[in-house]
């Protein structure tokens, strides 16, 4: 029987991926993730930082704060819109991973490869696809017809051009510099929708899962990578957020605590948001979990009654094969069997998965602490005190 085509990454050939390579931002049958994030940078936030710079801004001018102070601006495009982009290789050979295993390590077997295949399909007609992106670009206009800049507001100030109208950098970064950065994050928003398709239409076909397997996820793991992939994105992301709450404590006094609810409200949301692919794949194993504890609890059972009976109470036991089973006492004896069965997991969420979205959630937010509290030193201090 021919092998499952478990050939899949969730950006190739996608709609922004194919204009792109038309214009020769990324070559064919790759993905030009170096020169297109130099290109992202330099669009967005070199003619910005050329008219700050004629303007006087970026030392500052009467009236308005200079462009240096505004961080947010250059996090958006130096630091996150490369990130954005560059993170899209990373994710590719993730994916491709993740799908070929599923075939290679036995959870695909073979009665199930025309059934994988098919479903690989489905998810590249799905990523092929134009409409997501037409909503994309859709939900960008509407954002910028919605959000118009106030030249009044902080955030804005900058950008003042005297009196009440934005300069040329304003404009720029207003109508090019934030719709590149939000379509840019719908984007990556729709890939990991896409993930969570992928893995629920997975999850749905008659899987060789092992509910015993010490995984403890019935042989799921290796899909744990997939959080991996999107640090840099969750980095780029914190950093923009933490960039505004860094301006506000610098320049305007602003506590730390008044930033605590909307960066534990941040990191709740990008958490579930990132998790969303694995958990898809909870339905599979509570299912599979619910079936197997009262098979295996049976099976446990009746080892238990005859060995009570054999070795207990002394009685003739007739001979039966669960008493000599090998391929349960070399591999591991019933109790254990049990055990992992008991401690499966909903989800194949375990620590790793929880750090490569925490981490890059946290450290960006620790420098805007470093700000208000000198944690240098504070670590001299420790250091002082235990020393």
């Amino acid at each position: 029987m021919a092998g499952a085509d478990s050939d899949f990454a969730p950006v190739d050939n996608e709609l922004p991926l194919r204009w792109f390579r038309r214009v020769r931002l990324a070559p064919e049958g790759g993905l030009g993730t170096g020169r297109r994030a130099l290109f992202f940078a330099a669009l967005t936030w070199l003619p910005i930082a050329v008219w700050a710079a004629m303007k006087k801004s970026a030392a500052g001018t009467e009236g308005a704060e200079p462009l240096l102070r505004h961080f947010g601006v250059h996090v958006r495009c130096l630091f996150a819109i490369p990130l954005f982009v560059l993170a899209e290789g990373p994710l590719n050979r993730t994916v491709r991973r993740i799908a070929s295993q599923f075939v290679a390590s036995g959870v695909v077997g073979p009665a199930q490869n025309t059934a994988f295949s098919r479903t690989v399909g489905a998810v590249r007609r799905l990523r092929n696809s134009s409409l997501p992106w037409v909503l994309v670009v859709g939900a960008v206009v509407a954002w910028i017809v919605v959000a118009r800049p106030d030249v009044h507001g902080d955030a804005w100030s900058w950008a003042a051009s005297g009196g009440d109208s934005l300069g040329f950098g304003g404009w720029w970064y207003a109508y090019v510099a934030r719709p590149v950065f939000v379509a840019m994050l719908l984007g990556w928003i729709w890939r990991m929708l896409l993930m969570t398709s992928f893995f629920w239409r997975i999850g749905r076909l008659d899987l060789s899962l092992v509910p015993s397997h010490p995984d403890r996820v019935a042989g799921l793991a290796f899909v744990e990578k997939l959080p991996n992939a999107y640090w840099p994105v969750t980095l780029g992301l914190s950093a923009v957020l933490a960039s505004h709450f860094a301006h506000q404590v610098a320049y305007h006094d602003a506590p730390l605590k008044s930033f605590a609810a909307p960066a534990a409200g941040f990191a709740v949301l990008w958490s579930l948001l990132a998790l969303l692919p694995l958990l898809a794949l909870a339905p599979t194993l509570l299912v599979l979990r619910a079936r197997a504890f009262p098979a295996y609890g049976a099976l446990v059972g009746e080892q238990g009654r005859l060995v009570h009976r054999r070795w207990i109470q002394r009685e003739t036991v007739e001979e039966s094969p669960i008493l000599d089973a090998p391929e349960i006492g070399p591999v591991a004896d019933m109790n254990s069997m049990y055990e992992a069965v008991r401690q499966m997991s909903f989800a194949p969420i375990g620590k790793p998965a929880l750090a490569a979205i925490l981490l890059p959630l946290a450290l960006p937010m620790i420098a805007v602490v470093a700000i208000r509290i000198p944690i240098k030193q504070l670590l001299l201090d420790l250091a002082k005190a235990v020393l």
